[in-house]
């Protein structure tokens, strides 16, 4: 399966923002230099994982957002349930409405289960347990953070 650009951004933001040192605020310029995607997109995405109450936001000149505990908690497959937009995986429209076929179509049944076995193995997968250190330490660097990346598997 594949997932949208706004998801995959969600989750490269995710990644970045678990893996920065403990009490690190990012603003969400440093967080789109890090995932190397435009502002106006990570904004966008940092909008909508804050909705979710998956991160914390502090206003300011000095402010920033970091990854909260339901954050750290969250699995891939949680996320991508809240920011597929696609209503239907099979893409049952034509360009004149719907596909006459649409009423009963088991086609349509199968890949709705096919995605939500996607999701199921990916609610095995917390995001905050992906980014390693070799993957982490040269990305702080492009933003100007010192590589103090922990595991969190080393985390007490």
């Amino acid at each position: 399966m594949k997932i949208n650009a706004f998801a995959d951004v969600s989750l490269r933001a995710v990644m970045v923002l678990a893996s920065a040192p403990e009490g690190t605020l990012l603003t969400t310029q440093a967080v789109a230099d890090a995932v190397g995607t435009p502002y106006n997109h990570v904004s966008k995405a940092m909008v909508r994982l804050r909705s979710l109450g998956l991160i914390d936001v502090e206003r300011g000149r000095l402010g920033g957002s970091r990854l909260n505990e339901a954050g750290r908690q969250a699995t891939v497959g949680q996320l991508l349930r809240h920011l597929d937009s696609r209503q239907d995986p099979a893409e049952c429209q034509s360009p004149n409405h719907d596909c006459p076929l649409i009423t009963e179509c088991a086609l349509r049944h199968a890949m709705n289960r096919a995605r939500e076995a996607f999701y199921r193995e990916l609610d095995t997968v917390v995001i905050s347990s992906l980014p390693h250190a070799r993957q982490m330490n040269p990305v702080f660097q492009t933003i100007g953070l010192r590589p103090e990346f922990r595991s969190p598997a080393t985390l007490p």
